[in-house]
């Protein structure tokens, strides 16, 4: 069932094997031991391997409903007259597609697609970062990329990853995106993750920085519970939606 759906839950692994919950919370737990899943609030999610660089179009499809309530939320926290950095990633165009209430707001982005979607908006001031194209995340990247972007300071960036962890940081399959995500960061008051609940399953290939750098993380209510506990522990602001 993790293999095929990416998560289970207890209620119905208890209906389905007629067995008590304690009974399925103590083999969740001995499949969190052994590495097959992460233990989420009623249920589990898949671990994914590292260094899995998919498309857009796929990434789309996955988690859909909760990247599209993310990034609503996320849009709460910009004010009007904001400078803001939006990274490539399908969580940060959900973002990107509630913006038209702002005023004088400025956008600066390395992604076709969120740059398509905010162009000709008059109530908007676009930047787009130069460089070279990476077809799976249709981003800009590489030494043209981190050129221009050192010439911006913003309030806010907003980042989309591929995985997030208390203890790991976030990370990204590509060294090139990540190389890029940490000058955003440097020149950032605030950065803001946007993460659905199954990037906590995942350690990625690429590191981009601890969560000591991160302000807040917008995340779904089905993130791990030790997940949630160590983030705030470590003062970060945590937003469930």
């Amino acid at each position: 069932m993790l293999e095929s759906e990416g998560r289970v839950k207890v209620t119905s692994l208890c209906r389905l094997f007629g067995v008590s919950d304690v009974t399925i919370r103590n083999d969740l737990t001995q499949l969190e031991q052994k590495g097959f899943l992460a233990r989420t609030r009623g249920g589990g999610i898949r671990f994914q391997r590292a260094g899995i660089d998919s498309k857009l179009a796929e990434k789309s499809k996955r988690h859909a409903e909760e990247k599209r309530a993310i990034g609503k939320k996320a849009a709460e926290l910009i004010k009007d007259d904001d400078t803001i950095f939006i990274d490539s990633g399908t969580t940060t165009l959900e973002l990107a597609k509630n913006l038209n209430a702002l005023r004088n707001v400025t956008v600066i982005t390395n992604a076709l697609n969120i740059a398509d979607e905010l162009v000709g908006r008059s109530n908007l001031k676009l930047v787009m970062l130069g460089g070279m194209i990476r077809q799976n995340s249709l981003s800009l990247v590489g030494p043209v990329a981190e050129s221009s972007i050192k010439n911006f300071y913003c309030d806010k960036l907003f980042i989309g990853v591929d995985g997030i962890g208390s203890e790991c940081g976030i990370t990204t399959p590509n060294i090139e995106e990540a190389n890029l995500n940490k000058l955003m960061i440097q020149n950032s008051s605030r950065v803001i993750v946007l993460a659905d609940s199954s990037k906590f399953s995942r350690r990625s290939f690429a590191f981009i920085a601890p969560i000591s750098q991160i302000h807040t993380v917008i995340t779904d209510k089905n993130i791990p519970e030790a997940e949630l506990g160590n983030l705030q522990s470590q003062g970060v602001e945590v937003i469930l939606v």
